[in-house]
C-alpha cells in the first residue's frame, strides 16, 4: 500500500513488532501506563535542555508512536541524545515519566539493532557507556579520544591544542583511574541489569478526553460496552 494512502493507524508487520517490543518496556516502569495520559501540551520540549539538538522532540515522540511511526523513531538521533536530566518528567503536568519512555524506545532500537540515521550520536552514547563500565567513573580524555577515533580522525588532531591546555589547567587527565571499590559497582549495575521490575499497574478510568487514547491499542470502552 503506498504511503500516501495509508489508513489511519495502520501499521506493517514491521512497526507492529516494534510497537509490541515497546509496550513490553512500558510495562517495566512504574506508571509507565501514564503514556495514555499525554495532552501534547509541549511542557516536556519546553523543559529539555537539548531539545535544540534532536530531530524528534519529546513531544512528538509520544504523537509518533500514537500514529504506528515506530521506524521514525528508532532511526532519530533523539533517543540517543536525551541527557537524563528529568526535567520533563518532573514538569510533566500528566506525571508522564517520559525519560523513562526514552529509555524504552532506547533499548527497542537496541535490542532491534536499528543505527540512528546520526550513527555519531549513537556512537558517543555507546562509549559513554563502555567508559563508565570500565572506570566507574566518566573519563572525558578516553571518550573523546575513541569517539573521534570512530567518527573522524582528523578532527581529532585538531583538538591537540585545546587538550594541552585542559591538561596544564588540571582540567583533564591523560591516564584514567577507576573508582574504589569498581568490581563491586560493576557486579550491582549488571545485577540491576537483570532484575525484572516488578509493580501493580495504575488502573486509569476511561476518559475520552485522553487525546489519541484508542491508538494505545487497549480499547478499554469496548471491553466496558460488551461487559
Amino acid at each position: 500500500m503506498a504511503e500516501s494512502l495509508r489508513t489511519p493507524f495502520f501499521m506493517s508487520k514491521t512497526e507492529a513488532e516494534l510497537r509490541q517490543v515497546f509496550l513490553e518496556q512500558v510495562k517495566q516502569i512504574p506508571a509507565g501506563e501514564r503514556i495514555k495520559r499525554c495532552i501534547q501540551c509541549g511542557t516536556c520540549t519546553g523543559s529539555c535542555p537539548v531539545s535544540y539538538a534532536m530531530d524528534i522532540s519529546p513531544r512528538e515522540l509520544i504523537a509518533l508512536f500514537r500514529a504506528g511511526e515506530m521506524e521514525t523513531i528508532m532511526k532519530s538521533r533523539t533517543i540517543w541524545i536525551c541527557a537524563s536530566c528529568y526535567s520533563c518528567t518532573t514538569r510533566c503536568p500528566s506525571g508522564i515519566k517520559i525519560t523513562d519512555i526514552i529509555y524504552a524506545l532506547k533499548r527497542t532500537a537496541m535490542e532491534k539493532q536499528y543505527k540512528s540515521k546520526s550513527p555519531q550520536v549513537q556512537v558517543l552514547a555507546n562509549l559513554f557507556i563502555e567508559n563508565l563500565m570500565a572506570y566507574g567513573r566518566l573519563h572525558e580524555g578516553t571518550l573523546i579520544r575513541k569517539y573521534y577515533m570512530k567518527t573522524n580522525v582528523a578532527k581529532m588532531f585538531g583538538l591537540i591544542s585545546l587538550g594541552r591546555k585542559m591538561f596544564a589547567t588540571k582540567r583533564i587527565a591523560i591516564f584514567p583511574k577507576k573508582i574504589k571499590q569498581h568490581e563491586a559497582l560493576s557486579r550491582i549495575i549488571k545485577k540491576a541489569q537483570e532484575i525484572e521490575i516488578r509493580h501493580t499497574p495504575e488502573r486509569m478510568e476511561y476518559s475520552p478526553d485522553y487525546v489519541g487514547y484508542k491508538a494505545i491499542g487497549e480499547m478499554e470502552l469496548e471491553q466496558r460496552k460488551g461487559n
